[in-house]
């Protein structure tokens, strides 16, 4: 298994976006994903801290991508 990135908030919400997703609200400090196949993800946004890696996994298995995806593109 690959290592996970280490990714901010604000890097991850840029990732989504080249992949197709749209931000489609906001609720205090989480975004809300949605792409036009049906996957949808959240991500929340707080300055100066990185995502962690249990939540990247969690928002990875959101939008059907391995890790080893995920690395490759990142």
């Amino acid at each position: 298994m690959n290592r996970l990135p280490s990714v901010s908030s604000r890097k991850l919400i840029k990732f989504l976006s080249k992949e197709g997703f749209v931000n489609t609200r906001r609720r205090g400090s989480h975004f809300f994903f949605v792409h036009k196949d049906g996957r949808t993800t959240v991500v929340p946004v707080h300055s100066r801290k990185t995502i962690g890696k249990g939540l990247l996994n969690e928002i990875l298995k959101d939008i059907n991508m391995s890790r080893e995806e995920f690395s490759k593109k990142f």
